[in-house]
């Protein structure tokens, strides 16, 4: 009888043979010779069936089995190769991709997310550097709306960390008239900011959200109350009270710079009295650089006030505007006091009177407004005449304009009612997500004219568009 040393001593030997037989099974069927695919496939068949045939007597279970185990070896032969394929993959990208890992995750960085989730799956350094929270640093969810639910914005957030700089989500455009895109984020993703006291809020230093709705007015009030370092909002499409949001903006983000809102829905007209909140955010924001106000219904005298109101605003659109007439701009150049804005934006406002267009283009000749540098009055619908009618080729003194002011760039595009041309002119940066954003739902409001007074403008008449310190010969962007 055996001895139990002598038991155990043959259990370790059987099971230290069983890999090495394994090992030189694999092996040998590694080094299978070269043949063609229908031998080698012959031979499979052959010694497959006379396996199944020599399993048991015949046993049906038995040859099942059999046949089982033959498809989980292949299986694991498979994903064992495709395994050593991707690792020589990753390692031929490492030697060949021409930035270090750092630069490599600083190029994901820039990306929008749905491309960073894109470049991830492509090899494992891609992977690698991907996961890194500094790729997360700028979370853009603008092109994947249909996919990005709260539970995805979550987990991008998440990933980011203590490295969460900004926040993009939503769709930028939508088609004329139309509501916001479907989308499964609705404004409760924002409630993750104030976790944590704050922990994600504070760390966010540009937020944009797009045609997001609803939103509660409230827990965007709570969000904005932890965002003590924004420096850059932008809010389009949204039906949240402006001026609620104002209050909120002057008491919690003291250090501002860019403010961007454009209303979904067209708000009451806003004079100096019920706009104090904006006068005083304005006022007191003294890092505001850039003011975007789109499709809000503001007085003259409350264009003039916020044109004046800062020291430190250069940039100042109030596009598609449907009350100001640009008496402002009239006020603006015989002001004593001068305004720092250096561009003014007043696309597709409605109103706008040809007379005030004037008065200002005469203060700039005069040497006034010193510190204009950009001014857009383009319009689809042409200016409003003196008589009340729509002109498309406004007598501006434009020429002269450029001889006295060359350092002014002044652009008054209007498309002729017959022509069908509408024209995109955005400002000197040329920001793509901007000009969408005043393009939406602006829509051609010229009145219908009598069939005598269309018969001036001559079927072959060309666009007439005005800009003084350009290149007169830059073609018009359509669309």
């Amino acid at each position: 009888m055996d001895s139990p040393t002598n038991t155990t001593q043959n259990t370790s030997s059987v099971h230290s043979t069983v890999p090495n037989h394994s090992h030189a099974i694999i092996s040998s069927l590694l080094s299978f010779p070269n043949s063609s695919p229908y031998s080698i496939t012959s031979s499979f068949d052959r010694e497959l069936e006379k396996a199944l045939a020599s399993a048991a007597s015949g046993d049906v279970s038995a040859q099942d089995s059999l046949l089982d185990r033959t498809l989980h070896l292949a299986t694991l032969l498979l994903e064992s190769t495709k395994r050593c394929f991707r690792k020589r993959a990753s390692a031929h990208n490492s030697i060949s991709w021409f930035l270090p890992p750092d630069l490599t995750i600083k190029v994901f960085s820039k990306l929008d997310t749905k491309s960073l989730m894109k470049a991830a799956a492509c090899c494992t350094m891609f992977n690698n550097c991907a996961m890194d929270r500094s790729s997360y640093a700028h979370i853009d969810l603008t092109t994947a709306t249909t996919r990005a639910d709260c539970g995805v914005v979550y987990t991008m957030i998440h990933r980011a960390g203590k490295e969460f700089r900004s926040l993009k989500l939503g769709r930028v455009g939508r088609a004329d008239g139309s509501d916001s895109t479907p989308s499964l984020v609705n404004g409760t993703f924002l409630n993750i900011l104030p976790c944590n006291n704050g922990f994600f809020g504070s760390r966010l230093r540009s937020l944009r959200l797009y045609n997001i709705r609803p939103i509660n007015f409230n827990s965007l009030n709570w969000v904005l109350s932890s965002c003590s370092n924004l420096t850059d909002l932008r809010i389009s499409g949204s039906d949240v009270p402006f001026l609620l949001l104002f209050k909120t903006l002057t008491e919690k983000c003291h250090l501002l710079e860019n403010l961007c809102l454009e209303s979904y829905q067209v708000p009451d007209i806003t004079d100096t009295k019920t706009g104090s909140p904006l006068i005083d955010f304005v006022t007191n924001s003294y890092n505001l650089a850039s003011l975007t106000l789109i499709s809000y219904r503001l007085t003259d005298r409350l264009a003039l006030k916020l044109a004046e109101s800062s020291s430190k605003l250069k940039y100042l659109n109030l596009s598609r505007s449907p009350t100001l007439n640009g008496r402002f701009l009239r006020d603006l150049g015989h002001s004593c006091k001068e305004s720092s804005v250096k561009t003014l934006i007043m696309r597709n406002c409605f109103c706008l009177q040809e007379k005030e267009v004037m008065e200002l283009c005469n203060s700039l000749i005069k040497g006034k407004v010193k510190s204009i540098r950009h001014i857009d009055v383009s319009s689809n619908s042409g200016l409003v005449s003196h008589s009340g009618e729509r002109i498309f080729r406004p007598e501006l003194p434009l020429e002269k304009l450029k001889e006295e002011r060359s350092d002014v760039t002044f652009v008054a595009d209007f498309p002729l009612v017959r022509s069908g041309k509408r024209y995109r002119v955005c400002d000197e940066e040329g920001e793509e997500e901007l000009r969408e954003i005043e393009m939406m739902e602006a829509k051609n409001d010229v009145e219908n004219e009598d069939d005598s007074e269309d018969g001036e403008f001559d079927d072959d008449d060309e666009d007439t568009s005005y800009r003084t310190g350009e290149d007169d010969s830059e073609d018009d962007v359509e669309f």
